[in-house]
């Protein structure tokens, strides 16, 4: 078969219930760009089988093209940034942000619908519910204390290799988060607005035609669940909370994604 396996040459590292599915599937329509379907959690649970292992799990690509992976879950992996660094410096960073609230609902709500018997949510966030203590140990509270976790990744790489995705963007403006992505991956604006059709039944934008076929491809059954009802007022506490890590993130990366 025609092409090279090869490490990636850009990683979309985070985070879990942000969108990162929506933008592999969108960017693999691109002719320049092969991606990894699944997620091979290399950096974090893998590490020890070795760059190899690794490469050797990738699609082959022309040397026109660009490999990418996806693992939501280095972004808030200490080792990540190192080990990532140390594969390749240049190395292109995406992360797919969303408000922490709807994610940290949105995560919740995913483990319910595998685990029925857990706590509730308001039950998991606080440690103290009268006093307004969050339970940070929590990882679905944790994953969203994104100025946090961008910092070990700043030790490692600079801000102009590392490209922000708004998650609620990608929604209301597919085409438009997308332009900036390939941009910033250095390939051109093929990934238009001729490429999406709002589904309205699942609450999302699909590809009118897939990376593999001339169908329709909307993401799977487990994307645009409905989400748990939330106490408002949980709600409220939960925005108090991470309104001085959101300002912070803001003011780190210079992009306010209007969360307040």
């Amino acid at each position: 078969r025609p092409g090279t396996k090869r490490l990636p040459r850009a990683i979309v590292v985070g985070v879990k219930k942000g969108g990162t599915r929506a933008v592999l599937e969108f960017i693999r329509v691109h002719p320049e760009v092969r991606a990894l379907g699944t997620e091979p959690h290399f950096f974090d649970r893998n590490y020890h089988r070795g760059l190899e292992w690794y490469r050797n799990l990738m699609p082959r690509t022309l040397d026109s093209q660009i490999t990418v992976e996806k693992t939501p879950s280095y972004f808030v992996t200490n080792e990540a940034p190192r080990r990532i660094h140390s594969m390749a410096k240049d190395t292109k960073l995406i992360v797919v942000v969303r408000n922490p609230v709807t994610r940290a609902i949105s995560d919740y709500t995913q483990t319910l619908s595998k685990k029925p018997d857990i706590p509730t949510f308001e039950g998991l966030t606080f440690r103290n519910r009268s006093l307004g203590l969050v339970d940070t140990s929590w990882n679905a509270i944790r994953i969203g204390m994104y100025a946090v976790h961008l910092e070990s990744w700043l030790q490692y790489f600079p801000l102009s290799q590392i490209h922000f995705v708004s998650g609620e963007k990608l929604i209301t403006d597919p085409a438009g988060e997308m332009g900036k992505v390939q941009d910033f991956l250095g390939i051109k604006r093929v990934i238009t607005d001729k490429h999406f059709y709002f589904n309205k039944t699942k609450g999302f934008p699909c590809l009118k035609k897939s990376e593999s076929s001339g169908l329709p491809r909307c993401l799977g059954k487990s994307k645009g669940r409905t989400h748990v009802q939330i106490d408002p007022e949980v709600i409220e506490q939960l925005r108090d909370f991470y309104r001085p890590y959101n300002i912070k993130f803001y003011e780190t990366v210079g992009q306010d994604f209007r969360w307040e």
